[in-house]
């Protein structure tokens, strides 16, 4: 059951529709999901979309007593030819064109936020070079709300770099909207201050023939929850959802995805992969990862074809990776539907192999780790990313001493 309402002052009536002219009540995957923040009960762990997320450690944006900005969000990015950038009110039509927030988090980020950044590419503009994106948090000890809007028109292609960077309690939306025949490739990098709670709603729209390539790699932060949706508007689409993750002690990291095929002929793949380590004389707590993978294929989603692997290495005592994929489907014409999920620990044959040709233990462990991020790192278009990702994989690992 889901209520798209916009948000109206408490004397207004309630409107019967959104601003899209979707009946309140309609149907938006397995989950409600409202624009309005006081459509959502209190976050609690009796709650399957919260559960595994450390509430305590949130700051209070969840539950209402910390909801005052008192820094911002700043996005900036090089103009180039083909590509608009425009600052709007959150009131503007496209704002939320994508989807309406599916928890209580990302309902007060879209309230609270009283300006949007959209970026444009023209239609049939094709942009070589990658669009650098920099997202820099209000800083320590403040709160902020954004909301940031891409949008492709039909036919254009181009790549996008987001880099999040800085400091203090963020929750923000992000929209991905993928017109006709157009595809783009979209990597985020998430590399926050060791102080940083950021929770996230990404909101992804693919149009007929369109595809997109998402990337969520996660470093930084203290507590780092980012929940992807994929809604599709005619067949043709494909989605590839990718991602990248690395815990270490005093880090919760949180990739929660709902992909709806609720159209004929689309595809999905979705791959992440994290790495989870810890040290046993640190007082902060065990590193945690979770990853949800939800996939839902409608009745009418005929021609469907989706896969889902998450696989989470755990290199040291103590750390947790919680791994939970979901199918659900209502229809058997489809041309093909699984997933598949592990958490597990070092492959010893795989060490007694590097070590039998003379390998030191300890580069063999970090050949291994390496070995098993590059399937991801390798599906990023951008060189200097797969590089600059690469290296960030090496830091991670001389600081565990593997």
């Amino acid at each position: 059951m889901t209520d798209t309402t916009t948000p109206t002052p408490a004397s207004a009536p309630a409107p019967v529709t959104d601003r899209y002219g979707i009946p309140v009540g309609a149907t938006k995957g397995d989950q409600f999901s409202s624009f309005d923040v006081g459509a959502f009960e209190v976050p609690s762990h009796k709650d399957e979309i919260w559960r595994f997320t450390p509430l305590r450690r949130l700051r209070g944006i969840h539950d209402g007593s910390n909801v005052e900005a008192t820094g911002r969000i700043l996005v900036s990015l090089a103009e180039q030819d083909g590509l608009t950038v425009e600052t709007v009110t959150t009131g503007d039509k496209r704002v939320g064109e994508a989807g309406a927030p599916r928890d209580r988090v990302a309902a007060q980020a879209f309230t609270a936020a009283d300006e949007a950044t959209i970026i444009t590419v023209a239609k049939n503009k094709v942009i070589d070079d990658p669009v650098y994106v920099t997202v820099d948090g209000p800083g320590e000890g403040n709160v902020a709300f954004g909301h940031t809007q891409v949008r492709l028109e039909p036919f254009a292609n181009a790549t996008f770099v987001v880099d999040q960077r800085g400091g203090g309690t963020i929750a923000e939306n992000a929209e991905f909207i993928v017109g006709d025949s157009a595809h783009l490739e979209v990597v985020l990098i998430q590399d926050w201050d060791d102080d940083v709670v950021h929770l996230a709603g990404h909101h992804l729209q693919v149009g007929r023939d369109a595809t997109v390539t998402y990337t969520a790699v996660t470093f930084g932060g203290e507590v780092v929850r980012i929940a992807p949706s994929v809604r599709y508007t005619a067949p043709g689409g494909t989605a590839h959802l990718n991602g990248l993750y690395y815990a270490d002690d005093g880090q919760h990291i949180e990739h929660r995805l709902l992909v709806d095929h609720e159209v004929p002929n689309c595809t999905s793949r979705i791959l992440y992969k994290g790495a989870l380590q810890g040290d046993a004389k640190s007082n902060l707590p065990d590193a945690h990862t979770v990853w949800i993978g939800d996939v839902l294929i409608r009745s009418q989603a005929l021609g469907t074809d989706t896969y889902e692997m998450n696989r989470n290495l755990v290199l040291t005592d103590g750390a947790r990776a919680d791994s939970v994929p979901n199918l659900e489907i209502e229809t058997g014409e489809i041309a093909g539907a699984g997933h598949a999920s592990a958490v597990g620990r070092f492959d010893e044959e795989h060490l007694f192999y590097l070590m039998s040709r003379g390998i030191a233990e300890d580069v063999a462990r970090r050949l291994v780790v390496r070995g098993f991020f590059g399937e991801v790192i390798n599906r990023i278009g951008v060189p200097e990313v797969r590089d600059r990702i690469t290296e960030a994989v090496e830091l991670e690992l001389q600081s565990s001493g593997i």
